[in-house]
């Protein structure tokens, strides 16, 4: 009998005794945004000088001059010959051809759509990208059929006293 007369708020068996209402939106929906906001505005701001680096690189090219390596003795390439070298890194695969004698050709071999290796058809005067059926000319680079829409890097070639060598990665062209 002597709970009956108690107030209402002084009950302990009630659900909302344990509120507190003072701190009860102290993250609502438009906080939330603005902390969205902000953490993704932060994100983007940061990203800048990376994307900057990215772009310059690629259509500049490299700020620093690559590497000169040997790929073979011009003895040992006949017309639709082709030898694969890792170029400019160690794991940079490329391909060079020799496409009439004393005319060669050196591209790196990840196919531009999906980076799948391209390899050489003696028999068809045409590199290929067996994953989709992509098709390259081997003067330009260009492609020919299949889902690549850009050429195929091109390495920078020198010939020096019966040596071949590559000497640069030709920077992109839009």
């Amino acid at each position: 009998m002597n709970e009956e007369k108690q107030p209402r708020s002084d009950r302990n068996d009630t659900y909302t005794h344990n509120i507190v209402k003072s701190n009860e939106r102290s993250l609502d929906r438009r906080g939330f945004m603005k902390t969205l906001v902000g953490a993704a505005g932060l994100f983007a701001v940061s990203t800048l000088p990376w994307g900057a680096m990215a772009a310059q690189k690629l259509l500049h090219g490299e700020a620093g001059e690559q590497p000169r390596q040997k790929i073979a003795e011009v003895a040992a390439l006949r017309a639709g010959d082709a030898k694969e070298f890792a170029y400019p890194g160690t794991h940079d695969s490329a391909l060079l051809v020799c496409v009439r004698e004393g005319e060669y050709k050196a591209y790196q071999n990840a196919c531009t759509h999906l980076k799948c290796p391209v390899f050489w058809s003696k028999e068809n005067h045409e590199l290929l990208c067996p994953c989709h059926h992509g098709k390259f000319d081997v003067e330009t680079g260009n492609p020919l059929a299949g889902p690549p829409r850009r050429p195929l890097p091109e390495i920078e070639l020198a010939v020096e006293h019966g040596v071949i060598y590559a000497i640069g990665v030709k920077p992109y062209e839009a």
